[in-house]
């Protein structure tokens, strides 16, 4: 069966635009068995063919196609009023030999798959990520994390009071303000090193995580030095 024809009533169209813009409930169609023989010769030609049956509207197609008089089929099926506006209600499409449905019900199933096919993409993305952060997000999550560190572990340096000298209730609490960011910054870097054990457990099962190979004892290739023993006896010498 052919895409984008239907019937009105008794009278065969074909469906140019399926819904009108701003007035779902229309269709824009056209009477081919009405249309003078060049334009309905050339018209179904287009419809028949390979662009045309895989356009989602036929105007589409017509609009880059032209009449044997050198006209755009849209534009001279607009200039002649033959195009004419129909509630998508009153349009019956056969999608097969066998079935039928009315064009405004086969509009809903086609928003329907199209969000669905939105909706599968977004899954197999998810999928593919498998709750993973993408690789370049957490690039981007490290070097901000890094830069935060560089900030925090970065004391402001200390600044003399204006009457005089610090004093060593000054130093204590400088020592004590200290001690607490280093308490904290520790405790960051025990969260994300416990975060990232874990990361690495769900990228590869049963990673031995902490555990490292013992490094190889290094070999030394540095002669001893100093005079070689003489292993000749007393006895052996030149009589």
């Amino acid at each position: 069966m052919l895409k984008h024809i239907g019937r009105h009533g008794d009278r065969k169209v074909a469906i140019i635009f399926r819904e009108v813009p701003g007035e779902d409930h229309m269709c824009l169609v056209i009477y081919p068995d009405v249309l003078p023989t060049h334009m309905h010769n050339a018209i179904m030609k287009v419809l028949e063919s390979t662009p045309g049956q895989a356009a989602t509207n036929f105007a589409d197609v017509l609009h880059r196609n032209v009449l044997p008089d050198g006209r755009p089929m849209l534009e001279a099926l607009h200039r002649e009023g033959k195009l004419k506006k129909v509630a998508t209600n009153q349009v019956i499409v056969t999608p097969t030999a066998t079935s039928s449905v009315k064009l405004d019900e086969l509009n809903r199933l086609v928003k329907e798959m199209e969000s669905g096919t939105e909706a599968l993409k977004r899954l197999q993305q998810i999928d593919q990520n498998a709750g993973i952060v993408p690789p370049d997000v957490k690039r981007q999550a490290e070097a901000e994390f890094k830069k935060t560190q560089q900030r925090t572990t970065t004391p402001p340096p200390m600044q003399a009071p204006t009457t005089g000298a610090l004093d060593d209730q000054a130093l204590a609490n400088n020592m004590l303000n200290q001690a607490k960011r280093m308490e904290a910054e520790a405790k960051g870097l025990v969260a994300e090193a416990a975060r990232m054990k874990k990361e690495a457990e769900r990228m590869f099962p049963g990673v031995l995580v902490g555990e490292s190979p013992e490094p190889a004892p290094a070999v030394s290739t540095t002669a001893t030095r100093g005079r070689p023993k003489n292993k000749a006896k007393i006895g052996d010498a030149v009589q």
